[in-house]
């Protein structure tokens, strides 16, 4: 029998406000344990919450980003749940009336394009950390507060999602428009971006969702596609023994050592939580002309920029997807084709030789070797004033020196030799240095004829116009 995965993501992303959700304790991250505190996050008695209005605003651009529809209405609640680093005894977060509703992510599958639909966003606060002693002899726990209160928005996938590939595929393009529009930086080490799996069998073809698992614990991308992979074939594994009851709406973590999910919990309902309105926060009233100011603030998000990068650049799906997977790294191609430079010696350059030599691409806007100079140096190459070869050279120079193209070609005499009268007396001594390689070419190995402009190269120190190094080789030998 053939089983059909259904899977659904809840993805936590923290808001880069500068201060937390209902307080002005800071978000800094990497603070002394309990450092970054106040009455109200520590949920003192008598204190009363106040929203960030830039958590609201951070919110709603995120809404708008995934085509989510921005409710007039909302409002917070309380939920209710005991756990050591949640010192109020509940989380207020949203129930029925959240931020935002609907929406889609666009991803790519190999039948082609596939959009994962969007349940819900809702703001809410993190709870605090729980840090254990690593020493088996002491069974002790401490509490870091510090996360208490920092801004979260959750985005809650549709049941859309068939497999670990389409669930990476999801993940990276949210993350990718979080980054865009400067909402998040959505760091995995840092815990600014989290993912929780919730995942079932069926029997291809059929509709009934099977029973439901969540599995928690998931600190990387990787690890979410591992444990997808692994759930899956638990729960297989299970249904073709015909355990069917063994499957149990629960909770597991991922074992990130033995590459194992276990059960933690059962699952809690959300009847569980005891959800009600917080009566010490007023509903969020929202008027349409600010969801459209924001709107109107959206930067152009990667899949319309990489749609529009295919048919104005005339490059290809791979390449528009890997410059735009970073929104530095696009601007940065656009300005060295505006600067004049051809966009496809752009695209082959910037994803080639650029990518090579740098470690952070979101760094570009920063980088020493500028658009203006880049263009520059393709401009070189496309005039034959240097060869290719060559202007991977003079590219690690601009690099050391932040020095522009033309300079370094004049004061390092790095200009391309195309004149006849200086190549052809190399071309002649090369053939009769290599009486072999002239025998073998003339038999019909053409490889022959690439180790000798190899060897011609070599002799003018890569200063030769290879074409015409080329041309003149099979003239002579022929």
């Amino acid at each position: 029998m053939t089983y059909e995965p259904v899977i659904g993501l809840e993805v936590h992303v923290q808001l880069n406000t500068a201060t937390k959700i209902f307080c002005r304790c800071s978000t800094k991250f990497g603070a002394g344990a309990n450092t970054q505190t106040c009455p109200v996050c520590q949920g003192q008695p008598g204190v009363l919450p106040v929203l960030n209005e830039e958590v609201l605003k951070k919110g709603i651009l995120a809404g708008l980003a995934i085509n989510s529809t921005v409710a007039r209405y909302s409002k917070f609640d309380r939920k209710n749940y005991f756990y050591p680093d949640l010192p109020k005894a509940y989380q207020i977060s949203q129930y029925d009336r959240p931020i935002c509703e609907g929406g889609y992510i666009e991803i790519n599958t190999p039948p082609g394009g596939k959009k994962i639909g969007i349940t819900r966003l809702h703001l809410e606060e993190d709870a605090g950390k729980s840090i254990h002693s690593e020493d088996p002899k002491k069974n002790i726990s401490y509490v870091d507060l510090n996360r208490t209160g920092v801004p979260l928005a959750e985005i809650v996938s549709e049941p859309d999602i068939r497999s670990a590939d389409e669930a990476y595929e999801y993940l990276q393009n949210l993350k990718t428009i979080m980054k865009y529009i400067g909402v998040s930086d959505v760091n995995m080490e840092e815990g600014s971006l989290r993912c929780d799996v919730n995942i079932s069998l069926r029997e291809a073809g059929t509709e009934p969702f099977g029973e439901k698992v969540e599995i928690k614990n998931l600190n990387s991308f990787k690890a979410v596609k591992a444990a997808i992979n692994y759930e899956i074939e638990r729960q297989k594994k299970l249904l073709e023994e015909g355990e069917k009851s063994a499957i149990v709406q629960e909770t597991r973590l991922w074992d990130a050592d033995r590459l194992v999910t276990y059960s933690m919990r059962s699952k809690e309902d959300a009847h569980d939580y005891r959800y009600f309105p917080d009566p010490d926060l007023p509903p969020i009233i929202i008027a349409e002309e600010y969801i459209e100011t924001l709107r109107k603030g959206l930067p152009e998000l990667p899949a319309e920029k990489k749609r529009r990068f295919i048919d104005q650049y005339e490059l290809s799906d791979v390449d528009a997807a890997i410059l735009v997977s970073t929104r530095q790294l696009a601007d940065y191609f656009e300005a060295v084709v505006k600067e004049g430079a051809t966009a496809k010696r752009a695209s082959n350059w910037i994803l080639s030789e650029l990518l090579a030599r740098i470690d952070d691409p979101e760094s570009l806007d920063r980088y020493i070797v500028t658009p203006s100079h880049l263009a520059g140096l393709l401009k070189l190459i496309d005039n034959d004033t240097i060869s290719g070869k060559i202007a991977k050279n003079i590219f690690d120079e601009m690099i050391k020196t932040g020095h522009d193209p033309e300079k370094i070609v004049e004061e390092k005499g790095m200009k391309q030799v195309t004149d006849l009268s200086e190549i052809e007396p190399v071309i002649e001594r090369i053939i009769r240095e290599n009486p072999q390689s002239v025998e073998d070419y003339r038999n019909g190995k053409e490889k022959a004829l690439g180790f000798l402009v190899g060897q011609a190269m070599k002799e003018t120190k890569g200063k030769a116009n290879p074409q015409i190094v080329n041309q003149l080789l099979r003239e002579k030998m022929s």
